[in-house]
């Protein structure tokens, strides 16, 4: 049991500030992506906006990915980081 706590507090930990961090204020990028999916859930065509506002939308997420990835405040955004990328990625290839 003390493996299971001490692995849980290595793994939700923030290393700038001591605190459990399970989720975040949005950054820059993820705004953007919130933008342009409540556009794209708003505005669903078939034109070039909506193309380009699903560029946005996947491109956004794959920066986000990346910054979690190598900035993220502790191992568990890292891995939510690295979860998001392979998704984003997988869904580009299908």
């Amino acid at each position: 049991m003390l493996f299971v706590r001490k692995f849980l507090n290595w793994f939700f930990r923030n290393r700038e500030n001591g605190a459990i961090t399970v989720a975040q204020w949005p950054n820059p990028a993820l705004w953007l992506v919130i933008a342009a999916a409540v556009l794209l859930w708003i505005w669903p065509s078939s034109g070039r906006a909506s193309a380009a506002l699903a560029v946005v939308v996947k491109g956004g997420l794959l920066v986000w990915a990346a910054d979690e990835i190598v900035r993220g405040v502790n191992p568990w955004r890292r891995c939510l980081g690295a979860a998001v990328a392979v998704y984003e990625l997988m869904s580009l290839l299908t």
